[in-house]
């Protein structure tokens, strides 16, 4: 939903709804293309004044993953992330995780978090299991949580 207050614009409004298709983490590259299959002379500068303005008023959230361009999605809360360094796929941590980091900074280390931001990259157990696979585009990882036997049961 568009932040309340925000001056709603026709190009914002399409640019928002193209983040809503694509599922999110996607690129102003993408959100472009998208656009362009209905507006075929929908200008990249104007995705990027608008993703500017969305990111602005708190609507959409862009998330720095690692190497390459900014990935945008809808916010939603705090977004803390694990990126699969193979194929790009994307986890979303849990905030229980790390508010439970924040408060030890607190106690142990008198260290009083502003904001947080935490970012990890390695490889998802696809990528483990079958090697050499590679994705077009970031897609958002199931979020399953394994035992801790290594079974993944």
């Amino acid at each position: 939903m568009l932040a309340p207050g925000m001056r709603r614009t026709a190009q914002r409004t399409m640019v928002y709804n193209a983040i809503v298709r694509l599922g999110g983490h996607c690129t102003a590259d993408e959100i472009t293309v998208e656009l362009q299959k209905t507006s075929a002379r929908f200008p990249r500068s104007t995705v990027y004044r608008s993703l500017e303005a969305l990111t602005a008023s708190g609507s959409v959230y862009a998330a720095h993953l690692g190497d390459g361009p900014t990935h945008y999605e809808l916010a939603t809360g705090d977004h803390h992330h694990a990126v699969c360094q193979l194929c790009g796929g994307v986890l979303h941590i849990e905030e229980a995780l790390v508010s439970e980091l924040e408060r030890h900074l607190e106690d142990r280390h008198r260290f009083k978090p502003v904001h947080t931001e935490v970012l990890v990259v390695g490889v998802c157990e696809t990528c483990a299991r079958t090697p050499g696979r590679k994705s077009a585009r970031r897609h958002t990882l199931e979020h399953v949580h394994h035992t801790g036997d290594g079974s993944g049961s």
